[in-house]
């Protein structure tokens, strides 16, 4: 969601720069800031620029050098003239010598004005353009962005699958400790060599069933091909990414809970390791 593109280039006797910039938000929030000659195209660029940018939020940025020859002041009249018939009557009422009457009249507010900038259309289409070269840019920079991140989504998903995978000898050996701590305390309140097979059997079966993980562990391994399906998919679908990341975790924290087994749990919490950084990335996918 990220991005950044710039465009620069001459219009007429002016040198435009527009800048694209935007970081990551859920919804399109676009700030645009431009020469107020070319407000009345304002509604028209709003629309242009947030069909490309989508979400997030974002700046717009129009400016352009004015070379000093080109800065063009207009005298106003009719004001001017009022300040020195206004001199011209103090002077005669106070009897006061009038030094200099346009000198100090072109200092008074208002007398001096900056020509107003006229834009037609052929200078607008050509701004026109510097736009749409600025979001080719702001785009060549999002897909940079782009592969990288599928490349560090996908290296925490082969992460997570590999460690899912080095679970099995685990859970196997965790089984056998299970049924030897159940003989070693059936033992203990029965007579040694009369322990009923049926009752061993029963309590086996109980503890096997409350941390069986098998449900989670496919459902865990669905979750991660549906993300790398989405990755190879059409763009703009970071919400439904975050939400196939919350699934996986739902499933990383029940093998936690279940897990019932130190060298397990060390592997759940390298497992979460990795989905963190797949969630914080998630943010800057559209």
């Amino acid at each position: 969601m990220t991005g950044y593109g710039k465009a620069t280039g001459t219009i007429g006797n002016r040198r435009y720069t527009v800048e694209i910039r935007s970081l990551n938000g859920k919804q399109l929030d676009l700030s645009v800031r431009m020469p107020s000659a070319f407000r009345e195209w304002e509604m028209a660029l709003r629309k242009q620029v947030g069909a490309e940018l989508i979400r997030g939020k974002s700046d717009l940025s129009i400016s352009y050098e004015q070379d000093e020859a080109e800065t063009r002041n207009q005298l106003n009249g009719p004001v001017l003239r009022a300040y020195l018939e206004d001199m011209r009557l103090l002077a005669q009422i106070e009897e006061l010598p009038l030094v200099d009457p346009l000198g100090a009249a072109l200092r008074l507010p208002d007398v001096v004005r900056q020509a107003k900038d006229e834009v037609d259309e052929s200078t607008w289409s050509a701004l026109d353009a510097l736009v749409a070269e600025a979001l080719a840019a702001f785009n060549a920079f999002r897909e940079q962005e782009g592969r990288a991140l599928e490349a560090d989504f996908r290296q925490h998903l082969d992460s997570i699958a590999a460690v899912e995978a080095d679970l099995d000898p685990l859970l196997d050996a965790r089984l056998e400790r299970v049924k030897s701590r159940i003989h070693a305390h059936l033992e203990d309140v029965m007579q040694r060599g009369r322990i009923d097979e049926n009752r061993f059997e029963q309590e086996v079966l109980f503890y096997v069933e409350k941390m069986d993980v098998s449900e989670e562990r496919v459902r865990l391994r669905a979750h991660l091909a549906l993300f790398h399906e989405i990755l190879e998919g059409e763009p703009g679908q970071g919400k439904k990414l975050g939400f196939v990341a919350q699934e996986i975790g739902r499933e990383v924290n029940t093998l936690g809970s279940k897990a019932n087994d130190a060298e397990i749990q060390r592997l759940v919490v390298g497992m979460k390791d990795d989905l963190e950084k797949i969630k914080e990335q998630v943010l800057n996918v559209l």
